[in-house]
């Protein structure tokens, strides 16, 4: 089984390792990093990089489709190399799936329209537009299309998808060797949890984490 994980320019690297470190331990499963350009690609801090040693036209048919957000997903939406690629993939999945914005990049591929879908919250409404129904659940399935919200919510997903795939035990056993056990320090994980003010902030601010 192919899984491969799409990388563009300021993507967010927890959106792709989350899913990485959970999905990617599929026994057999080999994961790819694609790119338009193959080579060293920058995450949004421009402090971090992975190296995708695949292009588009390298991955045609991969089983499991996985698309990272990220500030950089915005410069990717009217990018028809990409989108056709997401088509083209999305054609012979076996499972299409997102982290954060990169189901904004779905959607605008034409792949979430009818689906319920989510998003970071601070994108989630940008969904509609794209005619998918936006809904704050922190992973969504519709059919074979799974998507995840905010960043961290990609290592539930995989962990969701592992178990779909290969069982509650292995999901389990991946759960335990990497010690996924949440305990957050504050609880602020989420737009209804969150301090008010602290909401309206980064509301306000959120072109600067959306651009």
């Amino acid at each position: 089984m192919q899984i491969a994980i799409l990388l563009f320019d300021r993507f967010t690297a927890l959106d792709a390792v989350g899913p990485f470190d959970t999905l990617g331990r599929l026994p057999g499963a080999e994961t790819v990093f694609v790119a338009e350009r193959p080579g060293p690609v920058r995450n949004d801090s421009g402090q971090l990089t992975l190296v995708a040693d695949r292009s588009p036209a390298d991955v045609p048919h991969p089983d499991i489709l996985l698309v990272p957000g990220g500030p950089g997903q915005s410069a990717q939406m009217e990018n028809e190399v990409l989108l056709e690629w997401l088509r083209t993939a999305d054609a012979t999945t076996q499972w299409t799936t997102s982290v954060c914005t990169g189901s904004l990049l779905l959607a605008a591929a034409g792949l979430l329209r009818g689906r319920r879908a989510t998003s970071h919250w601070l994108a989630l409404d940008q969904l509609r537009a794209y005619g998918a129904e936006p809904t704050g659940e922190r992973v969504v399935t519709d059919g074979k299309y799974v998507t995840a919200a905010g960043v961290s919510s990609g290592i539930d997903m995989g962990l969701t998808l592992l178990g779909r795939i290969g069982g509650d035990r292995l999901a389990q056993s991946v759960q335990l060797l990497t010690e996924y056990d949440p305990q957050p320090p504050y609880d602020a994980g989420s737009p209804e949890k969150a301090p008010a003010d602290l909401v309206r902030e980064l509301r306000e601010k959120s072109r600067f984490f959306l651009k």
